[in-house]
């Protein structure tokens, strides 16, 4: 009797888990067999339109069109364009605004169905034609998620009141089945019970976070935001373009010189140049105005500094006994002066005499002047050019040794670039330098060593033209065009981007809104360019600036 009640409550436990798993799956539906519904795009597809000179993309947005209007070569937004555009009320002309995308208003817009649409770009004195198809879409139905909320509604309750019914049926089962094995058959009947609206109420809900087909929170991203698509290529919006400002430029095939690249520093121009050093060992003493600070703009023949050479016991001693020789010889002078001058009015003496005296004695005066001035003062050190302090740090009181450098002189306006080269660099090949934050310098070839250093050649180049923010010392990296050609394109060095795997690429501009990696093989040209050997062809956009920012978009 006992065996029969157990499985008759078994089989009552089983059908009713078994009745709220299937009523709480979806409202009497069974989703077994059935396909996904498909959700709408959340944002309205638009329409393209390119010609050689302009590249046209129409959005269907707020009952109205937005029109993106760039140049068909460089990407580049078209401001001040007239376009007027053939609709099915007519001709409309499409409003301007600054920093916005052109506008069209239409009724039409505000229906859902397939439009032709014909536009005429007016701007820089061309005038284009384009042609456009637009699709409006129906507005997404709201019904599901309302039918999904009230069935969320509904069935809390009656989760709650199915969880009492099962623990009461386990517990009495406890009681009733003594055995092991039956009390084990029991917790597996009441686990069923209680997990069963769970699973029920994941559908509910409408809750599909594992869903293979998106669901309504990927469809609601879709537009309007950067992404890669299946096969490889990656999705721009035309108003994240604007964004990251990206340009592009056709690319050209032909034939370039190629450059090597040779290490090189930034010096100063030897004759634009130089030291300030005392020539003897001394104590510094700044001038009146104090020391020069480290910028300061100096010319040529400006006292920087003074040195006072230190007199040693033994220097005193000598300098004394010369102080008295002359002091003595000066009075035995002055005494034959005043006699030679008593004796010449009576002839007694001649007046050669007394002006042989008296050029002595001026002689020994000036001496013993001097003396004394050798004691009190100091070498001034002056400036040998017109330029900048660019190094030194004295201090009063500092005992400067012979040849010491005090100062270091520099022209910021003319400076060279001193390269490391392991080849013969000619005069005529044409050189430039690039710095590390991307800058190109022009040079002028100014001569090569004849010495090797390091198993390297010196080569010099002075610097065209404005040469600001650069620092003696600086690290540069130069690049020599030999006479030899190759062909291929000849590219920016921002349009090449490289991925984890070091290898390099440009972005193929091939739709409105589209751009495709293309790996490439590269090899410096110059400062500024590179060229494609291989891996792309003739006549294609390549993305020249805003490529690193289209390599993070995944």
């Amino acid at each position: 009797m006992s065996s029969r009640f157990a499985a008759a409550l078994v089989a009552v436990v089983v059908t009713i888990a078994s009745a709220i798993g299937t009523t709480q799956a979806h409202e009497g539906h069974d989703h077994q067999d059935e396909a996904p519904a498909a959700v709408a795009t959340a944002v309205p597809a638009g329409a393209e339109s390119a010609s050689d000179q302009f590249e046209l993309v129409a959005l269907p947005r707020g009952g109205g069109l937005d029109i993106y209007l760039d140049a068909y070569a460089t990407n580049a937004p078209v401001e001040g364009a007239s376009i007027e555009i053939e609709t099915p009320e007519g001709a409309r002309k499409a409003q301007a605004a600054a920093g916005q995308p052109y506008r069209l208003e239409g009724e039409f817009l505000k229906k859902p169905g397939h439009y032709d649409l014909i536009a005429t770009v007016q701007a820089a004195g061309t005038t284009d034609v384009l042609p456009l198809s637009i699709g409006v879409p129906e507005p997404a139905a709201g019904a599901p998620a309302q039918l999904a909320l009230a069935s969320t509604t509904i069935l809390q309750p009656l989760a709650a009141v199915m969880l009492g019914i099962g623990i009461v049926l386990g517990l009495a089962l406890g009681r009733i089945l003594w055995r092991r094995g039956a009390a084990i058959l029991a917790l597996a009947l009441l686990a069923g019970v209680i997990l069963a609206p769970r699973q029920g109420f994941a559908h509910g809900g409408e809750d599909h976070g594992d869903d293979e087909h998106g669901g309504v929170a990927a469809a609601s991203v879709a537009g309007p935001l950067a992404r890669r698509l299946p096969d490889g290529s990656i999705y721009v919006p035309k108003p994240l373009q604007r964004i990251f400002e990206v340009r592009t430029v056709i690319a050209a095939s032909g034939s370039h010189r190629r450059a090597i690249e040779l290490p090189g520093r930034i010096i100063p121009d030897p004759n634009a140049s130089g030291f300030v050093q005392a020539a003897i060992a001394g104590r510094l003493s700044p001038p009146p105005g104090g020391f020069p600070r480290l910028g300061t703009q100096v010319k040529a023949g400006d006292v920087l500094a003074y040195v006072t050479p230190p007199l040693q016991a033994i220097d005193r001693s000598d300098m004394r006994q010369r102080q008295g020789e002359l002091d003595q010889q000066i009075a035995i002078v002055e005494r034959r002066v005043a006699r030679y001058e008593y004796l010449v009015p009576s002839g007694a003496a001649t007046q050669t005499q007394l002006e042989e005296a008296r050029l002595e004695l001026q002689g020994l005066r000036d001496r013993r002047t001097s003396l004394d001035r050798a004691r009190r003062e100091s070498e001034a050190l002056t400036a040998p050019v017109s330029g900048i302090i660019a190094d030194g740090n004295p201090v009063a009181g500092q005992v400067a040794q012979a040849n010491a450098v005090i100062f270091q002189v520099i022209d910021p306006n003319k400076l060279w670039v001193e390269a490391l080269s392991y080849d013969a660099v000619a005069d005529t090949m044409a050189a430039s330098a690039q710095t590390s934050s991307g800058a190109t310098l022009p040079l002028s070839f100014r001569g090569a060593g004849f010495a090797d250093r390091s198993q390297s050649v010196p080569v010099h180049f002075a610097i065209d033209g404005e040469a600001g923010g650069l620092r003696a010392g600086q690290f540069v990296t130069v690049l020599v065009s030999k006479p030899d050609e190759r062909k291929g394109i000849a590219l920016p060095r921002t349009a090449v981007v490289r991925n984890a795997n070091g290898q390099d690429f440009v972005f193929d501009h091939v739709g409105a809104e589209r751009f495709e990696a293309r790996p490439v093989r590269v090899e410096p040209l110059d400062g500024d360019r590179v060229l494609i050997l291989a891996g792309l062809e003739g006549g294609r956009r390549v993305v020249v600036q805003g490529a690193e920012l289209l390599n993070q978009v995944r």
